[in-house]
């Protein structure tokens, strides 16, 4: 436990490091590829919010998915990639290789649908090759192009903003 809060507290801190000098890369495209990063320690309502992307006009052939859980139970198995804590190393690297093609993988937008800030989530963010990064307000401002004030609860309000925005700036 405690060995896990430290782990933690080092990889935030590298994170929070290299967040200083982010430069966002602008995309002049439209969006195709859609990748998404859950935590599903608060939210389970993963399909319906995907659903909601389909129905703005995004194919599900193009809806990536990762999903964040606390703690992972032994025989405990998922349609869907799923990492935790003990994915992550000491030296902030994932040595699982779902979480390692996910973040190799060049979207044109990532939904950051966590609003919590947890050290794998905001890594895995981080590090991830999309060109356009949309999150919650009450994560680091640095870490996303647009930031939607709402809670992860409201998939519907977020889905709506998210697609008025992207209408807005030229995106869909």
């Amino acid at each position: 436990m405690f060995l896990n809060y430290l782990k933690n507290f080092f990889t935030q801190k590298t994170v929070k490091k290299n967040l200083s000098n982010v430069k966002h890369i602008e995309s002049p495209k439209a969006i195709e590829t859609v990748g998404i990063i859950f935590d599903e320690t608060y939210f389970y309502e993963r399909e319906a919010l995907v659903s909601e992307l389909v129905k703005n006009g995004i194919q599900q052939a193009n809806v990536k998915v990762l999903v964040f859980k606390d703690k992972i139970k032994k025989k405990e198995t998922f349609d869907y990639p799923v990492f935790s804590y003990k994915d992550l190393s000491w030296r902030a690297t994932f040595d699982k290789s779902e979480v390692k093609d996910f973040i190799a993988q060049k979207f044109d937008l990532l939904i950051n649908y966590y609003d919590t800030e947890k050290a794998a989530l905001l890594l895995v963010s981080h590090q991830s090759k999309a060109t356009f990064k949309v999150g919650f307000a009450s994560v680091d401002k640095k870490l996303n192009n647009l930031m939607i004030h709402t809670h992860a609860e409201n998939y519907q309000v977020f889905a709506e903003e998210l697609f008025k925005y992207l209408k807005i700036l030229n995106k869909i």
